[in-house]
């Protein structure tokens, strides 16, 4: 926090505006459509309602299936349950980490032949990396498949120029406090599709019909932003591309320092992709380290007091979603069984991180 978001939050208390929406919702609204170079966004209450009504809107019914990235956090596909819709889970490929388009094609044409309707595909951007949109929206074109991208870790990554976000139907934000960004929590749905923008503000709202008393002729949600937590937001855009300049330099910090070292591998851009570094990831190759060897770094490291986390547990292995039909290949259990997220914190200091980096030293040789 700094000194600009205290300033639009203060404007919020000296002009009591604190309830949901207000002149700073409209105006973090109007940087994060200019920042993502999309028609309209709508601020709400988290990344998680954000993908929930973009499913809504989008028309995902129950009995439904929704093709959903596997290697992600869960939240991304809670909402498909919500909806009462079926997740079928799609591995990654090797070089974003995100969905693989081979295995998305395979998975069209077996729900098609089984008679499935499919509702909705939605692509990760996982760790700020952009997937391979120009192959994932071709397929989804072909066959006529509406996509919505959880951008909730990739915001200012851009592929081929294009910002992450602004490829799908819809784009999905979140400003939770581990974000690049933060709100303190919240979310955001961005969209061209007039449709889906002026679904998503009413239900967003309770779904309150034009009446001089409360009249509701569908399902709606109180899933908007408040005024102060807009504010928050911002002061935070005004600094995001410090942000992301500073998460970009720790990654280099940590790939200058630990590169070289014989079996640490850090994920390369692409031609044509643009990361925020969200968060530096590591691989830590099983021909040199012992399977396990990143749950031993990251016990080491917290009994330091410096938190460190094993790349996200793929979908297709969580209990919840035991049943669940999947596309594998292997590629996001092994990131899983060899990876390790770093801190990676924008105001985590060099001397800091340098400490970081000498204990990762010692356990890496």
């Amino acid at each position: 926090m700094g000194e600009k978001e205290r300033f639009y939050v203060n404007e919020a208390f000296d002009t009591n505006w604190v309830a949901p929406l207000g002149p700073n919702v409209d105006a973090f609204e109007l940087q994060l459509s200019q920042h993502l170079a999309v028609k309209s966004v709508v601020s709400l209450g988290s990344g998680t309602a954000a993908i929930h009504l973009a499913l809504n809107a989008v028309g995902v019914k129950p009995g439904d299936v929704v093709i959903c990235q596997s290697f992600t956090f869960a939240a991304t596909a809670f909402p498909i349950q919500y909806c009462h819709a079926e997740p079928v889970f799609i591995d990654s490929e090797a070089a974003t980490w995100n969905m693989d388009p081979a295995l998305l094609e395979k998975a069209i044409t077996d729900l098609k032949a089984a008679g499935k309707k499919i509702g909705a595909i939605m692509v990760v951007h996982l760790y700020g990396m952009p997937a391979l949109m120009e192959a994932l929206m071709e397929i989804a074109g072909r066959y006529e498949i509406p996509v919505i991208e959880d951008a909730a870790e990739a915001l200012g990554s851009s592929y081929k120029g294009k910002p992450c976000g602004s490829f799908g139907i819809a784009g999905i934000l979140s400003f939770n406090g581990n974000k690049i960004i933060t709100t303190s929590g919240g979310g955001a749905l961005a969209s061209d599709n007039e449709e889906v923008v002026k679904y998503v503000r009413h239900v967003s709202a309770q779904a309150k019909e034009p009446a001089p008393y409360y009249l509701h002729k569908e399902i709606g949600y109180n899933y908007r932003m408040s005024n102060i937590c807009a504010g928050i937001g911002r002061g935070q855009m005004e600094v995001l591309p410090e942000r992301i300049e500073r998460r970009r330099q720790i990654f280099d910090n940590y790939k200058k320092a630990l590169g070289s070292i014989d079996g640490v591998i850090f994920p390369e851009e692409p031609q044509g992709f643009f990361s925020n570094r969200w968060l530096t990831t590591i691989l830590l190759d099983e021909k040199v380290f012992e399977v396990g060897t990143n749950e031993k770094i990251r016990q080491y490291l917290e009994t330091l007091n410096i938190e460190s986390r094993q790349l996200w547990k793929p979908l297709h292995q969580q209990p919840v979603f035991e049943g669940c039909k999947s596309y594998v290949n292997g590629v996001s259990d092994k990131l899983f069984a060899t990876g390790l997220c770093l801190p990676s914190g924008s105001n985590m200091s060099n001397e800091v991180q340098e400490i970081v980096i000498a204990e990762l030293k010692k356990c890496l040789g």
